[in-house]
C-alpha cells in the first residue's frame, strides 16, 4: 500500500467496470483516506461518480471515500466517442508523404 501513498500524483485509470470485492473496496478506501488533502489523485471512469456507490459492498465506506474524493475535486466530463474506439475503427497506417516530404508539415506521415 505504501507505493500508492508515495507519489505526488496517483492516476487510477478506468475505475469501476466490475464491482469491487471486499478487500479491493477496503484498499481503495484506505488509499483515498490516506491521500486526502496530502496528494493529488486522478480517477478516470466510464461511470459517473453517482454510479460508484453500488460498486462497493458497503455503501457507508463508498460514501465516505467519495466524499473525500469530491472535496476540492475538479470534475471533467468528456462526451463523445472513446479515443480507443476511434483507433480501432481506423487503420493505424499513416498517410503517405510525397518524396521529399512537406516543408510546411514535417511531421506528416509519421505516427507519433
Amino acid at each position: 500500500m505504501k507505493k500508492y501513498m508515495a507519489p505526488d500524483l496517483l492516476i487510477i485509470d478506468d475505475f469501476g467496470p466490475p464491482p469491487l470485492r471486499a478487500m479491493q473496496a477496503k484498499n481503495f478506501y484506505e488509499i483515498v483516506t490516506e491521500r486526502h488533502l496530502k496528494s493529488s489523485t486522478i480517477i478516470t471512469s466510464y461511470r459517473a461518480p453517482q454510479g460508484w456507490v453500488p460498486l462497493f459492498p458497503d455503501p457507508v465506506m463508498a460514501n465516505s471515500a467519495l466524499d473525500r474524493l469530491a472535496h476540492h475535486a475538479h470534475h471533467l466530463i468528456m462526451e463523445g466517442d472513446s479515443y480507443g474506439h476511434k483507433l480501432s475503427s481506423k487503420s493505424l497506417t499513416p498517410p503517405s508523404t510525397p518524396k521529399g516530404g512537406n516543408k510546411d508539415d514535417p511531421g506528416r506521415g509519421e505516427l507519433t
